[in-house]
Parts: C-alpha cells; sequence; structure tokens
C-alpha cells in the first residue's frame, strides 16, 4: 500500500463497535430509569421475533498481558470464582424480572479476562444458572474466549455439552521476543493442542486472535505466525492492529516502551502482507480486520447479508437486544446503551442489594439511530445508502464534502445516494465512518481518546 497515504489516513479514531462511541455518551441525560425502559421496549419488539444475545465478563486472569486494554483483575486465587458466579446469575434474574417473561437465547458470548481461568465445574455452574430462567433458539449460537496455555479437555467438553460450538484462541503472536514483551508467552504446541481438542469434541467453528504492531514485531514474524496457523487452519481468524492506549487507567499498557513499537508503515506492510498470505490460504476478508474460511458462519452471514457489529465484535446475526452481565459489560437495547460498573466490590455490593449495577449510558437521538445503521452498514458490507428517507439525514452532504478526498484517491466511490468503499479503501473504513460520526465532527477531542486507524 502507498506510503503516502498510510500517512496522509493514519489518525486517531474509534473501531465503531457502537455508535455514537462511549467517550461521545451524553450521561447527564442518561438514568437508570430510562435505561430499563428502553430494555422493555426492545425486550417486547424482538424477543419473539429474534431472541436476545448475551455478552457475559469475566474478568479474571492470573497474570498480566501488556498488549491488553480490557478490563480484568489479576489474581491467582480461585475462590473468587464461586462469589462471581452467584452475582452474574443473580443480576440476569434481576432482568429476567424486568422482562416479566422467559427470554430466547440466539447469542451467549463468555469473554473477559480469561473465562478459562474458572474451572470447568464453575462455567458449568454459572451457564446452568442462565439456562434455567431462558429458552435457547434453535440456531442458537454459543461462545466463548479461551486461552490456550489452561484451556483443557475438561473445559471444553463441559462447554461443549452446554451448547457451546464456537471458542476463539488468543493467539497473538509466535515470535518469543514479542511474547515476552507482552507477557504472553505460549508455544505453539500448546495452541495446536487446544484447536485439536476442540475439533475432537465437536466444535465446528474455531478462531484465532492474531495481531500485528505489537513491540518488536517484524514483517518476518507475523508471516512465520500466520504460516504456523495455516498448519493449524481454524475456521476463522481476526487479525487486528495493537490499539496502543496507555492513557487508560489501568490497562497495563506500560510494560515497554513507545519506540518498541512498529511504525506505522510497518504496521500496514505487516497486514497487507499478511492479509495476502491468508487470501492464499482461501481466508475471505469479513468487514474489518477478520477473515473466515467460507465454510464458516461468518463468511455465510456476509454473503446473505445478517452480519452484525456490536460490543463482542462482528456477529452472525443482528439481534436487537443485548444483555451485557458482569463487571464493566456494556448492554445495548438499540435504542440505548448502558455500562456496568468497573469496579469488583461495587459490582457485587449493588447486585447483593438487588440493585442494577449500571453506572453510565447513553439513550440514542433520532439522529443516533440513523447514523448508527450508516456506520453499521459501512462497517459490515463496506456501502451505505440514504435512498430510502429513513437513512436520510440533513448532514448527508456535508459528510460528501469531507470524503471527496478519499473518492480521489479511489478508497471510496461516491453515486446519487450511495457510498461504497472500494477494495483499495477497505483498510481506511474507520476513516469513513469516521465523516458519518457528528458527535466526533462536533466536538473534536482536544486529547487523544482513540487508537490510530492504522
Amino acid at each position: 500500500m502507498c506510503h503516502t497515504m498510510i500517512r496522509k489516513y493514519n489518525v486517531a479514531g474509534p473501531r465503531y463497535t457502537s455508535y455514537p462511541t462511549v467517550p461521545y455518551w451524553d450521561n447527564a441525560a442518561f438514568s437508570l430509569k430510562k435505561w430499563k425502559e428502553n430494555l422493555k421496549r426492545s425486550f417486547e419488539e424482538s424477543n419473539e421475533k429474534e431472541g436476545i444475545s448475551l455478552y457475559i465478563h469475566l474478568p479474571f486472569c492470573e497474570s498480566m498481558c501488556t498488549f491488553c486494554g480490557c478490563n480484568k483483575r489479576i489474581t491467582k486465587r480461585h475462590d473468587v470464582e464461586d462469589p462471581y458466579i452467584t452475582s452474574v446469575i443473580k443480576e440476569w434474574l434481576m432482568y429476567c424480572d424486568l422482562f416479566g417473561r422467559r427470554p430466547l437465547i440466539r447469542e451467549l458470548h463468555l469473554g473477559g479476562g480469561t473465562p478459562t481461568f474458572f474451572s470447568p465445574e464453575n462455567l458449568e455452574k454459572l451457564i446452568r444458572g442462565i439456562l434455567r430462567k431462558s429458552n435457547v433458539a434453535p440456531d442458537a449460537e454459543f461462545s466463548f474466549e479461551g486461552h490456550p496455555n489452561n484451556t483443557t479437555k475438561e473445559h471444553l467438553k463441559a462447554l461443549y455439552n452446554l451448547g457451546f460450538r464456537r471458542v476463539s484462541y488468543g493467539v497473538q503472536d509466535y515470535d518469543k521476543k514479542v511474547q515476552t514483551a507482552i507477557n504472553r508467552v505460549q508455544p505453539f504446541e500448546n495452541v495446536k493442542r487446544a484447536t485439536e481438542e476442540a475439533r475432537e469434541i465437536g466444535y465446528t467453528s474455531i478462531g484465532h486472535d492474531i495481531i500485528f504492531g505489537l513491540p518488536f514485531q517484524t514483517e518476518e514474524a507475523v508471516t512465520d505466525t500466520i504460516l504456523k496457523t495455516k498448519e493449524l487452519m481454524p475456521d476463522r481468524l481476526a487479525f487486528y492492529s495493537y490499539a496502543h492506549v496507555p492513557w487508560i487507567k489501568g490497562n497495563g499498557q506500560r510494560g515497554f516502551k513507545d519506540e518498541d513499537l512498529p511504525g506505522p508503515e510497518q504496521k500496514r506492510n505487516q497486514y497487507e502482507n499478511g492479509k495476502k498470505l491468508l487470501a492464499e490460504v482461501g481466508y475471505a476478508e469479513i468487514g474489518m480486520d477478520h477473515f473466515a474460511l467460507k465454510t464458516d458462519s461468518l463468511h455465510k452471514a456476509m454473503t446473505n447479508g445478517t452480519l452484525h457489529r456490536n460490543f463482542m465484535g462482528y456477529t452472525t446475526s443482528g439481534s436487537q437486544l443485548m444483555i451485557g452481565l458482569g463487571v464493566s459489560s456494556i448492554g445495548d437495547s438499540w435504542y440505548a446503551f448502558g455500562q456496568n460498573v468497573k469496579s469488583l466490590e461495587e459490582y457485587h455490593h449493588l447486585v447483593k442489594n438487588n440493585i442494577f449495577p449500571i453506572y453510565r449510558g447513553h439513550v440514542l437521538s433520532e439522529e443516533d439511530c440513523i447514523i448508527r445503521k450508516h456506520i453499521l452498514n459501512l462497517m459490515c458490507r463496506f456501502r451505505t445508502s440514504w435512498s430510502e428517507d429513513e437513512l436520510y439525514f440533513p448532514q448527508i452532504k456535508d459528510i460528501l464534502v469531507k470524503l471527496q478526498e478519499m473518492e480521489t484517491d479511489g478508497l471510496i466511490e461516491i453515486d446519487t445516494n450511495e457510498i461504497r468503499i472500494s477494495e483499495k479503501g477497505r483498510p481506511f473504513v474507520r476513516n469513513v465512518c469516521m465523516a458519518f460520526d457528528m458527535l466526533l465532527q462536533r466536538n473534536k477531542p482536544e486529547t487523544q481518546l482513540f487508537s490510530m486507524t492504522v
């Protein structure tokens, strides 16, 4: 890719797992009462028709990975598991009481932290506690994130027996120097074992996460990681840029110096070479930073137009309502977002006292809802249109003016009522979305809030 383009468009920008993005939520206008009202509205509209998505955050890790920006609690004490499960199940029962009838679960995902920090028995206890008050859709998709070093055959069997068919493993990079810098040392043999055991048990979608732009990472290291990945042929891959945001409190990104990181042009070369290798092996590009074999459900969702994006990343169905359970989880009613408290102690205290542990959120305006649809279209389909009245809004003309330079550079094509992102422009999809982001345009941040787009 042309280095001029990288220098030109490499700016700080959101990854758009939501719109509005979290820094632009109007917390002052948000309340727990409004959150509950919007939840009930969305539940009534969507439960029978499509069901709901459920994200459960399991925050514990035995050691700190210094590339990670997630909310986690580092501990080697496993007596934290049982009280946490009790709180999560209780939080879920509070939502069930609010809805007044049994929810239909379409998607369930365990994220972290390290979900496989928990014993197989405790994960089973958690899921059975959730399902006791729920119905499960016939085509439900249950998934979890596994650490290759501690995901055992017992973990895989226990979750498989509860309906899980997808697992994603955090690989990051196989280079020893990189692994040491990010404090995530895991031999290829561990990933191979965890992948093959999942296949033997019957998991139908196995994913690997690979990151480029890590400290001390070279093009050769990324190539080697992808060639090793080729040996295992996971069904899908997340191949994404390391988001360097050390200013976010408590995320642990202080284990190396800024100068240890590859520059923007090196990062983009790592990506372009990796993407080429993946295409040669048979992986198709899905949205932004994701790849899948044609047999995987993610590829099928892209083909049939049901690909969706939310706080869980890319998903195969666009359920209107997503409930987030556990510390720091974010829920999405389509009309509003709500995030749980980030302190483990406060989370336990609130749930114990039958108080929803939501501490901030945003109720979407009519304009927010329209822009959200455009950004989802761009992120999931690389195109959007305003030919229908419900997707038109007055600022479209201003947006087209902002995008003229990207059109001149061959990154997008603009028709009367449509924008299409070209093959050349796909790495800059975040930049296109930023032109639609009215809240960002009206109130540009004085300090850096987001990672770089390249």
